[in-house]
């Protein structure tokens, strides 16, 4: 005891004498005793649930403190510089048996732990492996540092020192001689020790240690140097210990070890490490006393250095993982490991491309963020060689096309949509690398031209693409696949990855969209993917996205395609429908970036034009977007016009672009010029008046429809600074044309608008012209329709152009219409059988059959509604005339334009019109989809501009447009209900929510919904009731409450209880038939996810596995804010439902099984949902009721063994999808989605449970 206390309080710093005696007895044993110790102590360690080994070593009375005092002397022993073979091996066995017994949980507390004797520990291999195995310390260093030491001036020391010192050399050199088996035993020791080691760090934390923390990594940067065998390193994660076969190995897993969080602050820990690798790189040691030395660069010593360099790239990428994540810092972290692996040799840069293959599949998504980085880093390297690398395992991870296609491409279908969106981005940068390699790659990922295709297959077939064909064809001999087969595959796989990225560019995340775009355009404009109008239109369509930014990058990306592809007129086209709409869009920057490419590339291109001169190519471009302008893209007038009002009020519009513009109008491009002139002469105070008519008489004759629309309004704008004789002889031509009835339908409205302008300051003699046309009009119709058989050789088009005329004509005099006119235009809508039944209500006795076609009388329609237009008491009259046309009404032009003139009237005779809004709701299902869609986008309108209000079924009507059978007015109607309606009434939804339930259901025995009048074919029409309907009802539910607020999840929760579950328990509704459907209904509805408030449902750090691109204060508060909302909610929530619903389900569930209801199995559903958050409250919310407090345990019980049944049963019939291309390597699975997306909404929404039907993209009309 008293040696024991000696030790202790030396605190092991000295060697304390043991007795002769005791020595001697320890010394026998040898080896051997401390083998067979440290065996049964690891297989004890390994096999925690025995007893303990302290209980043990107590038992035994083995005193801890004395086996410690007893390690440490064998420990100091070896470390002396006299100690023999024996000594230095008993040494590192004892110091192995320490750090294992430091290792076993209880260390602490038996006082085993102190940190001298581990520091000893870990540094004695420094002492105990002999300096150079025997040689003189000389001769390992350079030659070159042995000229620095000559040319240093040494310091004068007394000849006493020199000589003490001399002998002190030659004794060391005598000591350090020793056999090939006296170095095998001591290299079998060390090798345990550093084992014992890393063990220790595996399971003991340093953390609160920092001096024995940097006292191991200094320890462990000596051991790559060890002269033990070396063998080529693999770093991961998370390794075996027995599976390490060098020190040199194990010394860098000791590093890794040791920049964990347990050990301490991670970024001081890299700091220690990477200070400590600097020597070995540079091949140099350091003593503790004097400046490092350089080593001779022998074969061993560059293995280790190579292994340092992987092993500071793979330290690297983890050291910056645990940097905040934003993207400098990722950057300049990649750039770090691309300098690293530029400097090593091929084997080793493929073994480090395998680590980073598993490392892009890491459940962290920074690490896998990381990882696309580092590869866009390592593409713009040089590619290597496969003759490089003679390892076959490893010479597939060389060639950039795995890079591209097993890296970054397969990061598509990443679980983060950070990772999604860069991983897209980076690919769309990868056809810009001055690579061919690189480039083809991603050509044979996308490209789907036969020419391309065939290449991609005869290169496979000859070995120049790295593509293991055996693989595609598995039950195919290689003599058996041909060009053909592979050119079916590679078409297939091509296809496939274009229609994913189709699909990410209406991704419901934003920045994922984004990163398709740009990966979009970078496709196109390298000619990988075709210039197909598909492809564009998805493009031009993300301009009208809902997200700010996204619209902002597609305007940016369809301005980069322009400039790269300026005379592909597909290109144009897209560009025109992406830009000119954005012009009205509600984001005023994004109006300023449209109107600010739409004078880049329009205005600013109108140059002087000189017969004999070439335009230019920026000067070409803007005249075929002006001539598509007036030919293919006439439905954007009306955008473009609103561009050029914003235009006039900053004076853009000078002399010199008038000029310029004139000049163009006797050029081949003369319509684009004067559709510009149409939009700037209004707002232009100063004009060529006499350069303007002699165009007009020069080329008035000779134009299209569309450029004369256009010279007609420049003459109706300059009419004002006319003289009578000129406003006369333009008077007389146009009369003239007018009367020849020769002109189309578009330039006789805007022949007519120029005419009333002209006579604008003479009101007499404008209605006497107007009123010449309609009475020239009515003589022609009279002749058709009043003679007997005056219809039988009509000319149809010359019947629609005097109708056409007489609407038009009409609305300018009004007083010059007479009874006769309106009774031959309402002669024109007869089409009912004399034998048909008409309703009584409609005075329509008058009317007879005639046999007029369909579009005389689609015309005839709009017609008679510009004349009710100017006529109140028309509208009294013809407004049933109409109703009945919808109803009746065969033909589906007619019902089209009924639909368009009863909303017209609504806007000017609202009260009037009102009544009827459930006979033009009702047109939401008719049978034929353009008069669906025709109502919906009517309607809406009225709705916006509050012509209409949300009265009677109009808003259930809107919601079974949301389940049409095309997708497309399915599409639109949300887009309407969205973006257009709910913005003005925030509470519209959930104000009708409860009302839907009932209404859907054709439910009306309650007492305050279900109430407003509908005739009977209205309610079967609109009727979704059934089990087959089912479906649709709850689409409609689940779109509703995705659109609800926390708040208004919870009243409607809570008017659920009141409205619906009262009424039943209170037995206020009877529990019939229809009850029965309707409480199943409910609690189905209470059921779904959709119902959950979402501050509850969701988690704190936003989607699973997902973390923060950038982590601030603020993220950190909001982070911190949402926790504290969501305990606060949840209480209120849960106090809600213990005093409100519970005791209605008690009254509910007793009164079901009374009435031994098949309701009852819907109620313990819903409980069991509900009760899956307070699972293990389930006994206090139900105290009224144990037997259902019983049942509900149980059924929660049961789910939670058939959830888990079902986890396994998929863990084991899916095939992980993550291995590497070599056979002997497996990785770790990759979180990714599932390769079989449903087509969503251009307008993005959020993810459902189940993919609705397919929906076609909808764009602004």
């Amino acid at each position: 005891c008293t040696w024991v206390d000696a030790v202790w309080d030396l605190e092991f710093t000295e060697q304390t004498p043991l007795d002769d005696t005791i020595e001697d007895e320890l010394s026998v044993s040898g080896d051997k005793a401390f083998r067979t110790l440290y065996q049964c102590l690891l297989a004890h360690a390994a096999n925690q649930q025995d007893e303990s080994i302290w209980a043990i070593l107590g038992e035994n009375e083995v005193p801890i403190k004395s086996l410690v005092a007893v390690l440490s002397f064998f420990v100091l022993a070896g470390k002396a510089k006299t100690a023999n073979v024996q000594q230095r091996v008993s040494g590192l066995h004892a110091a192995s048996l320490y750090l294992l017994l430091l290792g076993i949980p209880g260390s602490i507390a038996t006082k085993v732990f102190h940190e001298v004797l581990l520091d000893t520990c870990s540094d004695l291999t420094s002492h105990c492996w002999p300096e150079d195995a025997g040689k003189k310390r000389k001769k390992d260093i350079m030659k070159s540092c042995q000229a620095d030491v000559k040319r240093s001036k040494p310091q004068r020391r007394e000849p006493s020192e020199m000589e003490v010192d001399g002998a002190e050399e030659e004794e060391e050199e005598e000591e350090l001689n020793f056999s090939a088996k006296d170095l095998l035993n001591i290299r079998d020791a060390v090798v345990l020790l550093v084992q014992s080691l890393l063990r220790l760090l595996q399971t003991f934390p340093l953390k609160d240690r920092p001096q024995s923390a940097g006292h191991c990594t200094q320890c462990f940067h000596v051991f790559p140097f060890s002269p033990c065998r070396s063998s080529a390193s693999s770093f991961t994660l998370s390794r075996d210990i027995t599976e390490l076969r060098s020190v040199p190995e194990m010394a860098f897993y000791g590093l890794q070890l040791l920049c964990s969080p347990k050990h301490g602050d991670q970024k001081e820990s890299l700091r220690r490490v990477f200070h400590q690798l600097l020597h070995v790189i540079l091949m140099m040691k350091k003593d503790n006393r004097g400046k490092p030395s350089l080593l001779v660069p022998s074969q061993a010593i560059l293995s280790t250095r190579n292994q340092a360099l992987r092993f500071f790239a793979f330290t690297l990428v983890l050291a910056d993982a645990l940097m905040v994540e934003k993207s400098e810092f990722r950057s300049h972290g990649a750039q770090a490991v691309g300098m690293l692996t530029s400097q090593m040799e091929s084997t080793d840069y493929a073994r480090f491309i395998k680590w980073l293959f598993n490392f892009s599949r890491s459940s962290k998504m920074v690490c896998r963020l990381f990882s696309v980085d580092v590869v866009m880093v390592l593409l713009e390297q040089s590619e290597r060689s496969l003759e490089e690398c003679p390892d076959p395992e490893f010479s597939c991870f060389l060639p950039h096309k795995f890079l591209i296609q097993n890296l970054l491409f397969d990061r598509r279908m990443d679980d983060s949509p950070t990772v999604q969106g860069h991983a897209l981005a980076c690919l769309a940068q990868c056809l810009e690398l001055p690579s061919l390699n690189a480039t083809r790659a991603v050509h044979s990922l996308f490209s789907t031209s036969q020419s391309a295709i065939l290449m991609f297959s005869l290169y496979a077939l000859g070995g120049i693409l790295e593509i293991d064909v055996q693989e595609l064809f598995p039950r195919l001999s290689k003599s058996d696949i041909d060009s053909e087969r592979l050119c079916y595959v590679l078409f297939d796989a091509a296809k496939e990855n274009l229609a994913l990225l189709l699909r990410r560019v209406k991704d419901s995340k934003i920045n994922v969209r984004k990163s398709a775009l740009q990966t979009l355009v970078g496709l196109l404009k390298h000619n990988v993917i075709p210039l197909s109008w598909e492809n564009l239109a998805t493009l031009s369509e993300r301009c009208r996205d809902p997200a700010v930014s996204v619209k902002k990058k597609a305007l940016q990306c369809v301005g980069e395609l322009l400039g790269a592809k300026p005379e592909c007129s597909v290109v144009q086209k897209a560009w025109l429908q992406g830009v000119v709409p954005a012009v009205v869009d509600p984001e005023n920057s994004v109006q300023d970036k449209a109107l600010e490419a739409l004078d880049q590339v329009l205005l600013s291109q109108v140059k002087p034009y000189y017969a004999g001169r070439h335009l230019d190519a920026s000067q070409r471009l803007t005249w075929d977007l002006l001539g598509l302008l007036c030919n293919e893209c006439l439905n954007l007038s009306r955008y473009f016009s609103r561009a050029f009002t914003i235009w006039s009020k900053q004076n853009k519009f000078t002399q010199t672009l008038i000029a310029n513009l004139m000049s163009h109008t006797e050029a081949d491009h003369a319509a684009g010029a004067w559709l510009l002139l149409s939009k700037v002469v209004p707002s232009s105070p100063r004009l060529p008046y006499g350069k303007i008519l002699d165009a007009w008489d020069s080329i008035s004759k000779d134009v299209t429809g569309t450029t004369c629309c256009h010279i007609l309004c420049v003459m109706g704008d300059i009419a004002v600074h006319l003289n009578e004789e000129t406003k006369d002889r333009i008077v007389a031509d146009l009369m003239s044309w007018l009367k020849t009835f020769t002109l189309s339908l578009e330039v006789i409205c805007a022949a007519v608008e120029t005419l009333y302008q002209l006579g604008r300051s003479e009101d007499i003699k404008q209605t006497q012209r107007c009123g010449e046309l309609v009475s020239v009009c009515e003589a022609y119709l009279a002749g058709i329709i009043l003679r007997e058989k005056g219809a039988q050789n009509l000319n149809e088009e010359l019947m629609v152009k005097h109708l056409h005329t007489l609407g038009v004509a009409s609305l300018h005099c009004p007083a010059k219409v007479g009874k006769r006119t309106v009774l031959l235009v309402e002669s024109v809508l007869t089409t009912c059988n004399p034998s048909q039944r008409l309703p009584a209500s409609l005075p329509l006795s008058q009317f007879k059959a005639n046999s007029l076609p369909t579009r005389v009388r689609a015309h005839g329609v709009i017609t008679l509604g510009k004349l009710c237009l100017q006529h109140e008491e028309l509208v009294q009259k013809y407004l049933p005339v109409f109703a009945r046309e919808l109803e009746l009404g065969t033909e589906v032009a007619v019902r089209n334009n009924v639909v368009v003139i009863m909303c017209d009237l609504c806007v000017r005779y609202t009260n009037m019109v009102e009544h009827y809004i459930p006979n033009i709701s009702a047109c939401l299902r008719d049978s034929e989809a353009v008069i669906r869609e025709q109502t919906l986008i009517m309607l809406t309108n009225l709705l916006q501009e509050e012509f209409v209000k949300w009265k009677g079924p109009l808003f259930f009507r809107f919601m079974v447009a949301l389940v049409d059978p095309v997708p497309a007015i399915a599409s639109l109607c949300e887009y309407c209900l969205l973006h257009l309606l709910l913005k003005k009434n925030p509470e519209m939804f959930s104000q009708h929510f409860i009302e839907c339930i009932f209404h859907f259901s054709s439910y009306n025995k309650h007492k305050s919904y279900n109430k407003f009048t509908e005739s009977e074919r209205e309610k079967v029409r609109f009727s979704l009731k059934g089990a087959q309907q089912r479906e649709k009802r709850f689409r409609i539910y689940r779109f509703l409450l995705e659109h609800f607020t926390d708040a208004q999840r919870f009243n409607i929760t809570v008017k659920i209880n009141q409205t619906i579950l009262a009424c039943f328990a209170d037995e206020e509704l009877p529990l019939d038939a229809d009850g029965a459907d309707i409480l199943s209904e409910t609690f189905k509805i209470l059921s779904l996810k959709e119902m959950k408030l979402q501050v509850i449902s969701t988690p704190a750090g936003g989607a699973a596995g997902e973390e923060a691109e950038e982590e601030n204060m603020a993220t950190m508060a909001k982070a911190v804010l949402l926790v504290a909302q969501k305990k606060v909610v949840s209480q209120v929530q849960k106090k809600a439902f213990i005093e409100n619903t519970v005791p209605l389900i008690i009254g509910l569930k007793s009164l079901l099984e009374q009435k031994r209801s098949p309701v009852l199995r819907d109620l313990m559903a819903y409980l069991q949902v509900t009760m899956q958050d307070y699972r293990d409250e389930v006994k206090e919310f139900f105290s009224g009721d144990e037997q259902l407090a019983a049942e509900l345990e149980f059924a929660l019980k049961t789910a939670e063994k058939e959830r888990e049944m079902a986890e396994q049963m998929d863990s084991c019939s899916l095939t992980a999808d993550t291995r590497t291309p070599t056979a002997q390597c497996s990785t770790q699975g990759s979180p990714v989605r599932c390769r079989t997306l449903p087509v969503v909404f251009a307008t993005p929404q959020p993810p459902r449970p189940k993919p609705l039907s397919t929906r076609l993209a909808y764009s602004d009309r």
